[in-house]
């Protein structure tokens, strides 16, 4: 089974930058999306970004284009998000998943694999 393994989280200070990083437990696993989610207390699961494996174009929710990248790596199974001008608002468990399906989306319920999570908290 493979698995997804996010780091990077932490706490910083509002306008402070932040990058994630989720790595796959398989150099095997060739997955087609791989996106980041995130959960607030009391909210639910929120679309973050997307990426394609194949040609890296990427697709973002409104409440964090032009703040957040989302890049990867092939050769290391890895993707990463990079979050600038964070906000006090950006406060959640950030969470990777990945897809086989060729096809972006933004539905949790789209994705088979899921990483156990990473805190991120901003302080303002």
């Amino acid at each position: 089974q493979v698995q997804l393994v996010e780091s990077g989280g932490g706490l910083v200070q509002a306008g402070d930058s932040l990058r994630l990083s989720c790595a796959a437990s398989e150099r095997t696993f060739s997955p087609s999306n791989m996106g980041w989610f995130r959960q607030a207390p009391g909210k639910e699961r929120e679309f973050v970004g997307t990426i394609s494996w194949r040609d890296g174009s990427t697709y973002y929710a409104d409440s964090v284009k032009d703040r957040f990248t989302i890049s990867r790596d092939n050769a290391k199974n890895t993707v990463y998000l990079q979050m600038n001008s964070l906000k006090s608002e950006d406060t959640a468990v950030y969470y990777c998943a990945a897809r086989t399906n060729p096809y972006s989306s933004r539905f949790a319920s789209d994705y088979a694999f899921w990483g156990q999570g990473t805190q991120v908290t901003v302080s303002s």
